[in-house]
């Protein structure tokens, strides 16, 4: 990206929030603080009211407006794409209110990015694979998003998956995350007086109790962050025949898979997971034609367990 274009994209990044930190442009663009400084000036210099405060962060003048900005072919496509999921991951009402979000996009197209839109329209396409779940019970997922925005106290009727009891909670929600085919809402439980995971198909009910909570919960990232330090995720590494390596694709990821690399015939994958006797039993599946790398406690009980199949059978 030139520097014309990146001091473009730093205004409409500076209208797009009410302060934005210099070391999030610089993260943004890759580009060093001092860079930014210097674009900033540079926007300063061609009368754009920017307010900075040392510490804080750039901020624009309360009532400074520019033009509607108008979106590429590239970025109109991204919107397009994004839709498909939304439409397959996220519960009716989030996808009709993205829908709707849609039509004002589409609105302000030019005619050529409009037509763009409509041939793309039956190219692009989002399956749900066999483990997938659309999550279209209720309809929680806005209700949700909608306490964490204002700090709501939410009851909820919560079907618990390891006794198959509904229990009634009042909680303080945190924020919500997608994972293993599941959304799932971090939430402060004040029946069991602590965070807990609560997953939103398990979440037969929802009522707004019409009070609010003032408490400092951590922010999502924080919590998680936290969670992972407190169940010391074990690193393991093992490797794989290549040929092999495909058939897993998509087991791995449920057991901690962060990242892979080529070594002659072998792939070696890396995971980082608190379930290492899980981890152990899967590895087993195709352990003929794996090895464990580390950590030797790993690779020591999967020999124990390679023993226990002898003697059983």
């Amino acid at each position: 990206m030139n520097r014309i274009d990146r001091i473009s994209a730093i205004l409409i990044q500076l209208q797009s929030r009410r302060i934005v930190k210099a070391c999030d442009i610089a993260e943004r663009f890759e580009i060093s603080l001092r860079t930014v400084y210097r674009d900033i000036r540079t926007l300063e210099e061609a009368g754009i009211p920017i307010i900075g405060e040392a510490g804080v962060g750039y901020s624009l003048m309360d009532g400074y407006r520019l033009p509607p900005v108008m979106f590429t072919r590239e970025e109109a496509t991204a919107f397009l794409t994004a839709e498909k999921f939304i439409d397959k991951l996220t519960d009716a009402s989030t996808a009709a209110q993205h829908k709707s979000a849609m039509y004002k996009i589409r609105a302000i197209l030019k005619t050529a990015e409009k037509d763009l839109l409509d041939s793309m329209d039956n190219n692009i396409e989002v399956f749900k694979s066999r483990i997938q779940r659309r999550i279209d019970n209720n309809n929680h997922l806005q209700s949700i998003l909608d306490g964490i925005a204002n700090k709501k106290v939410l009851c909820i009727d919560y079907m618990a998956g390891y006794s198959q009891q509904k229990t009634k909670r009042e909680i303080e929600p945190v924020g919500i995350f997608y994972l293993d085919s599941y959304w799932h809402l971090i939430a402060f439980c004040r029946m069991r007086n602590d965070y807990r995971d609560f997953r939103a198909d398990r979440i037969k009910s929802l009522l707004d109790t019409g009070k609010t909570f003032g408490g400092k919960h951590p922010t999502l990232k924080a919590y998680i962050a936290q969670t992972a330090q407190e169940h010391k995720l074990e690193t393991i590494v093992i490797k794989i025949e290549s040929s092999a390596a495909r058939f897993i694709d998509e087991q791995k990821y449920y057991n901690g898979f962060v990242s892979e690399r080529i070594v002659d015939t072998y792939t070696e994958m890396t995971f980082l997971t608190v379930y290492n006797e899980g981890f152990c039993r899967w590895f087993m599946m195709f352990g003929d034609q794996a090895e464990v790398v580390s950590p030797p406690f790993i690779k020591e009980r999967v020999k124990a367990l390679a023993q226990l199949v002898l003697l059983k059978n």
